[in-house]
């Protein structure tokens, strides 16, 4: 009998591949094994094995697997079977899934290796300076890799260099499997069991009489395993000892200590000791008591309470039962700068319980969660992170937290798959059976149509924690301060007298304003010309700092122009608004005081947002200037002022949920303010302050805009009442992009009618020197989006056969919103 396996590659193509094993190999694998597979010409790939089986492809000769690179399962099935929802839901492959899903670190691909060719006679007089480097260091050295021929020669361009010297059969190259994960070894310490009785000891303090910096270390050793009956670091002993490594050494050749290794986790909480979880007030146990009875017949929950009512305490009651019952929780937030004061909080009630994942961790830091979720070790049975801690290979997942489930940042545009990790937590927890709790002061449209319908149940906390007031929110009229020439910079005077007020009485300020950089646009006051990206049509930002002109969608950057590059006039002026400038015009207005910014430009860094956060909560920042990272469920402790710069550009944005959006941003970074006794205070400048959307975030309604919404989504055919598939062509060259999407609109009219919108340029109409246009597919809630994909997927299929339509690009995002 012949044996095969199917096997997920990492790639994006629609079938599973089959390979050839043999009977022993097809005893020993399981579904979420790795194994190394050729693919192609000369590629080799790690693969995930799906099924094992005795059933020839009728298609294609098989090929053999390579290697097996595990010895049990790092994939479960629960995992797999999650994976093929998404991939049949979000309409992408298997193997984009498995791409997102897993760390890079398992999936070894193959790495090019030269190495000489010993069967011919080289002429050297043949090859140029170049060539004659990498033989000459091929001569020393065995085999290259191509970043070490890049380095010999100092350059980056060299596989035309390498394909002469191949075709000439001067080296041969061949492909390598490169496993990346290493784990972290740390050197302990031991003395040797002759010297650990008194009488060895004796003897060999006396033998080190003359050695004193020896016997410091045999001293202070004694010392530390007095203390404590952990195994001892090297590296502790050497920093207490102040010694240098040649004396460590010297005991070492003695026979006096002996070195060890031991793998240690990168990521590890040592820690205060674990209080005593608190007791929850009267509003927060009657909802921790609803949500377990809606429980008992919806596995998914929304709890709708408003900003500061206490909404994590409540998790943290949850998550307590969870663990106690042996289960795992997932507790999924939008941001990472979430995680650090989460992590500080639930530490002092679960201890080293908490494993953290999300993408500032290095690649070793990912492998040791996953194979801690894995093994279902005690550090790893409350996993925090952001969207991808959803792909962790849960063994026994008992509740998913989704907190600020409101979040875009939940939604993930590109690369594919496009998925909404809410959504997608939710099919998660239904195939472990585990039960949802989402958490919002602001739900998503859709969430609270789901849980009014009775489809998730529904719980409220409609009071602050310690009945603290909410925020007192004042619109100002920007036209009106312009007029009456009340501005300071882009500062009302309101606004400015409230900051001083707040600071007077060392209170913290947070300022809002949802766009980075100094300013959007520079202008020649000459001949009105801006810098424009040469690959996106967009306008360039001006970044003060780095004295830089940068594009925020390709990154392009030149250096800020003296002289307009158009008329050579050397009037510029900077148009709109960014963080960087508010930053630098409260530094001349405030001297004196501590100024930070929170935006993409200051948290690159892997520590950077924990840096920022600490300095607001220990006091050390007294006004803070943010993104709407700063709207994202931080708590601090002594802001009671919070300033909303512009809250136009949130408003007139062109998109179906822009006014949504707006309601919940304002809301949220409102929220930010006056969080302990004393009741916050919120500014929003506005040069129209009437606005609907406006008035509601003043008066806190959320009922009111979510009425004023559905009904505007009923009438216009939107979400909740449709779903949304929309369709993207891309196009290095503007006609044919436009001929493929005016094909493709076509075809999809025949069959959809009304319900398509477009072909239409969205407001940036070329990224990456690429055009770009979309097309809109809106499905009724009575037709059956399962068919309507199969559609979609055959016209797709024969767009693509079209010879003139090869270089189109086309992308696919289910609930693009």
């Amino acid at each position: 009998m012949n044996y095969f396996i199917d096997v997920i590659v990492p790639i994006p193509i629609q079938n599973l591949f089959t390979y050839s094993v043999n009977k022993d190999e097809a005893l020993f694998l399981k579904p979420g094994m790795r194994v190394t597979v050729p693919f192609g010409k000369s590629k080799v790939y790690t693969a995930i094995v799906f099924s094992v089986h005795s059933q020839e492809p009728g298609s294609y000769k098989t090929k053999e697997i390579e290697q097996i690179l595990d010895e049990k399962p790092i994939v479960t099935e629960l995992q797999i079977q999650h994976w093929q929802w998404m991939a049949s839901y979000y309409m992408c492959t298997l193997g984009e899934v498995l791409r997102a899903a897993v760390s890079k670190a398992f999936l070894l691909e193959s790495e090019t290796i030269i190495a000489l060719n010993n069967t011919i006679e080289i002429d050297d007089a043949l090859l140029n300076d170049d060539e004659l480097l990498i033989v000459e260091a091929l001569q020393l050295q065995k085999e290259l890799r191509i970043q070490e021929v890049q380095d010999i020669v100092n350059k980056k361009a060299v596989f035309t260099m390498l394909h002469r010297l191949v075709d000439q059969k001067i080296i041969v190259s061949k492909e390598e499997v490169v496993e990346q994960y290493k784990p972290k070894m740390v050197k302990f310490v031991q003395i040797h069991s002759n010297f650990s009785l008194p009488e060895g000891l004796q003897k060999l303090l006396e033998q080190l009489a003359t050695a004193k910096k020896q016997k410091e270390v045999v001293m202070h050793y004694f010392t530390m395993s007095s203390k404590s009956k952990q195994p001892i670091q090297l590296k502790e002993l050497q920093q207490l000892s102040n010694v240098s490594d040649s004396v460590i050494k010297a005991l070492e050749n003695k026979g006096v200590l002996e070195i060890y290794e031991l793998r240690k986790d990168r990521i590890d909480f040592d820690g205060e000791e674990i209080q005593a979880i608190k007791n929850l007030s009267e509003p927060q146990q009657k909802a921790f008591l609803e949500i377990k009875e809606h429980w008992k017949s919806k596995p998914v929950t929304l709890l709708h309470g408003i900003t500061s009512s206490g909404k994590t305490e409540i998790y943290v009651k949850l998550i307590e039962e969870v663990l106690k019952n042996g289960r795992q929780v997932l507790y999924m937030l939008p941001e990472i700068a979430l995680t650090t004061q989460l992590i500080n909080r639930l530490k002092l009630y679960f201890g080293d319980k908490i494993a953290v994942y999300h993408s500032k961790y290095s690649t070793n830091e990912r492998v040791e969660v996953w194979q801690n979720v894995l093994n279902q070790k005690e550090k790893a049975q409350l996993v925090i992170g952001a969207r991808s801690s959803m792909f962790l290979p849960f063994q026994n997942l008992g509740l998913v937290i989704v907190d600020e489930e409101h979040e875009p940042s939940y939604k993930q545009y590109s690369p594919s798959p496009r998925y909404h990790a809410r959504d997608a937590a939710i099919v998660l927890a239904n195939l472990h059976k585990a039960n949802v709790m989402l958490g919002s002061a602001t739900p998503a449209l859709e969430t609270y149509y789901n849980a009014q319908n009775h489809k998730y149940g529904l719980v409220s906390l409609t009071k602050r924690f310690g009945d603290v007031k909410l925020p007192d929110i004042e619109l100002i009229n920007l036209r009106d301060s312009y007029h009456k020439k009340q501005m300071q910079g882009h500062f009302s005077k309101q606004l400015l007298e409230a900051i001083k007020k707040a600071l007077s009485e060392n209170e913290q300020v947070l300022l809002f304003q949802n766009r980075r950089g100094f300013s959007p646009t520079v202008e020649c006051l000459t001949c009105g010309n801006s810098p424009q990206c040469p690959n996106c049509d967009v306008s360039l930002t001006y970044h003060q700092h780095k004295r830089q002109l940068r594009c925020h969608y390709c990154g392009y950057h030149i250096a800020m122009q003296e002289a307009c590059m158009a008329c050579g006039s050397s009037h510029l002026d900077t148009k709109g608004l960014g963080t960087e400038q508010i930053e630098t015009e409260l530094k001349s207005i405030f001297p004196d005081k501590n100024i930070a910014r929170m935006d993409q430009d200051t948290t690159r860094g892997k520590h950077a947002y924990e840096k920022l956060i600490e300095g607001l909560e220990q006091g050390e920042i007294d006004i803070m200037v943010g993104t709407q990272m700063l709207a994202k469920g931080l708590d601090f402790r002594n802001v009671s002022l919070v300033g909303v710069m512009n809250a136009d550009n949130l408003l007139n944005y062109p998109d179906f949920r822009a006014l949504e959006r707006s309601f919940q941003l304002l809301l949220q970074v409102s929220g930010r303010a006056g969080r302990t006794s004393k009741q916050g205070k919120v500014f929003i400048q506005s040069f129209n302050p009437k606005h609907p959307i406006l008035q509601q975030v003043v008066s806190q309604n959320y009922e009111e805009m979510y009425n004023m919404q559905t009904v505007e989504r009923f009438d216009f055919k939107y979400p909740p009442y449709y779903r949304l598939i929309k369709i993207t062509v891309k196009d290095r060259k503007f006609i044919k992009m436009q001929t493929a999407a005016t094909w493709l609109g076509a075809s999809l009219r025949n069959v959809f009618k009304e319900n398509i919108l477009g072909p239409e340029q969205p407001p940036v109409g070329r990224i990456r020197n690429e055009y770009i246009t979309n097309l809109l597919v809106k499905i009724p809630g009575n037709q059956s989006v399962k068919k309507s994909k199969e559609i979609i997927r055959k016209i797709e299929r024969s767009f693509l056969s079209i010879k003139d339509f090869r270089s189109v690009k086309l992308t696919i995002d289910v609930d693009n919103y």
